[in-house]
């Protein structure tokens, strides 16, 4: 028996055939926060943004205080997809081997046979990525770039779903490594979860919501149907407006030193693609500049001047900046 095709050759041979279903997928993506933000309570933009990571192809980056809901976040938005999950803790004694997986000789053949680790999933949640030391956090490289891995020479790839969600603690906390702006270059979107409002945390004090409500989840779509989703994502049209608008805030990023060294040809594609996200979940076909804006902070805080080593503040207030000094078409 031969190995189905997979959805993305498919949409590439015969796209008439597999996206007859895209548009009724288009409305899945608001049923997808709609179904997680009832775990995740009063965090509907968080999770949209999150969603459009994982729509854009992108990895995503948790980053806030222990205890406001990353880990949940995850979860739930797993289970919305309906993939398959795995969640591992980061620590300080972790071994590259404890992610990828190890070659154990086995007598009996007399051959060497791996045996893969827990990132052979299509969700891994990378949980307090930054407790762990650089060797460790580099052994994700690989896999987050070119969505394979590489033990022995041999190359094992990943599932077509494939993506990473890390949290990582403040790095003034202890015990924490900062993350390199390598490593941090390879997540499409940095977020934080922030405090709840007043009421939503009166609810989740009366039980309403949370992590105990996971095993009450259901699935709104399928890998299948995730990997349909992005191939349509990267339909959503672009305008010559919207693609100079992206490229001058690209420029002004690399021209003005308060910026450090600008944002490079990555993060404009990213940017662009998660705009195309965005204009997708608002069942649009078409990016509008007020899509880059949204995502725009998520994207490039991390990546300027103070987004690495300073605070999520200091890069939010960055990003900020940015979007001020380019005006909008």
């Amino acid at each position: 028996m031969t190995a189905p095709q997979p959805l993305s050759e498919s949409l590439a041979t015969n796209p008439d055939s597999v996206l007859d279903s895209v548009t009724g997928l288009q409305l899945k993506s608001l049923e997808i926060i709609e179904n997680t933000s009832g775990i995740v309570l009063g965090k509907a933009d968080v999770v949209r943004q999150a969603l459009c990571s994982v729509l854009a192809g992108g990895h995503l980056l948790l980053e806030d205080l222990p205890g406001l809901g990353k880990t949940t976040l995850a979860h739930a938005l797993a289970i919305s997809l309906g993939l398959r999950f795995r969640r591992l803790q980061f620590t300080a004694d972790m071994l590259p081997s404890d992610i990828l997986g190890i070659s154990v000789f086995e007598p009996n053949s007399k051959a060497f046979r791996f045996h893969p680790g827990p990132i052979f999933t299509e969700v891994l949640l990378a949980d307090e990525i930054n407790r762990a030391p650089p060797k460790v956090q580099s052994a994700l490289l690989e896999a987050m770039e070119e969505r394979q891995v590489t033990i022995d020479g041999k190359r094992y790839p990943l599932p077509e779903a494939f993506f990473v969600i890390a949290t990582q603690n403040p790095t003034h906390q202890q015990g924490t490594y900062p993350l390199p702006e390598s490593q941090l270059d390879r997540f499409a979107l940095v977020i934080g979860m922030g405090y709840p409002d007043p009421a939503v945390e009166r609810a989740m004090l009366q039980g309403v919501g949370g992590r105990q409500h996971l095993g009450e989840l259901k699935p709104v779509i399928d890998a299948r149907q995730l990997v349909a989703m992005r191939q349509a994502v990267t339909r959503i049209h672009a305008g010559e407006a919207v693609i100079d608008y992206v490229q001058q805030l690209l420029q002004t990023s690399r021209n003005e030193a308060s910026y450090g060294d600008g944002l490079s040809p990555r993060a404009g594609l990213l940017l662009l693609r998660l705009a195309r996200a965005w204009a997708y979940v608002d069942q649009r076909s078409h990016v509008l500049p007020d899509d880059v804006q949204a995502v725009l902070p998520g994207v490039v805080a991390h990546r300027l001047s103070g987004g690495a080593g300073g605070s999520p503040a200091t890069g939010q207030a960055t990003a900020q900046r940015l979007l001020q000094a380019v005006k909008a078409p």
